[in-house]
C-alpha cells in the first residue's frame, strides 16, 4: 500500500485519500519507541513466567495427595483442587469454610464432610432432617347406608332395552 502512494499517476484522487486513510488505520494504537520497547520485553517476560507457572502447575497438580494421615499411614486419595486434603479429610483444614462436619444423631454420631449451605446445620443425605408433610390426604367419608343401598330397578339392563331405543349414558361407551 506504501507504494501506491508515492506516485500521484496512475491513482485517482479518491483513491489516494482511501489509501491515507487506510495507511493511519493500521498505525492506529500502535507503540511506538520506549513504549514499543517496554511492551515487547514485558510480553516476553509473561510468557516465560506463564509457560513455566503451567508446567510447574502441571507437575505438582498431578502429584499432590492429601496431606491427612490415618493410622500413620499417608491418605492415597488426591486432594481437592486448591486445597491439600481430599474429600474425605476436608475438615482437618482449618483454613477451609465450605465443608463442616455432619453432626449425626444421638444415637449414630456422623462426621462425614458436608458442604455448607444455606441451612444451620448441614447434613449428610443419612441425617437430613425431612419437613414436615405440607400435603394432608383428605379423609374418606363414610357413606351412610341407606344411601349406599340404591334399588336395582333403576338401571335397565341391556337386554332388557328394545332395539330401537337408544342406549342410557352408563352404557354408552
Amino acid at each position: 500500500g506504501s507504494s501506491l502512494l508515492t506516485g500521484p499517476e496512475g491513482l485517482m484522487a479518491k483513491e489516494r485519500e482511501n489509501l491515507k486513510r487506510l495507511k493511519c488505520l493500521r498505525r492506529y494504537r500502535q507503540r511506538y519507541g520506549v513504549e514499543a520497547l517496554l511492551h515487547r520485553q514485558l510480553r516476553e517476560r509473561r510468557v516465560l513466567a506463564t509457560d513455566g507457572a503451567a508446567q510447574q502447575a502441571h507437575t505438582t497438580r498431578s502429584s499432590q495427595r492429601c496431606l491427612a494421615f490415618v493410622d500413620d499411614v499417608r491418605c492415597s486419595n488426591p486432594s481437592l483442587p486448591l486445597t491439600r486434603h481430599c474429600l474425605t479429610h476436608i475438615c482437618q483444614d482449618t483454613n477451609q469454610t465450605l465443608f463442616k462436619p455432619c453432626q449425626g444423631s444421638e444415637e449414630v454420631p456422623c462426621n462425614k464432610p458436608v458442604p455448607v449451605s444455606l441451612s444451620e446445620e448441614p447434613c449428610c443425605p443419612l441425617h437430613l432432617r425431612l419437613p414436615p408433610q405440607m400435603y394432608v390426604p383428605e379423609q374418606v367419608l363414610a357413606v351412610p347406608q341407606e344411601l349406599g343401598a340404591a334399588p336395582t330397578e333403576l338401571y335397565l339392563s341391556a337386554a332388557e332395552l328394545q332395539p330401537t331405543e337408544s342406549l342410557p349414558l352408563e352404557f354408552s361407551d
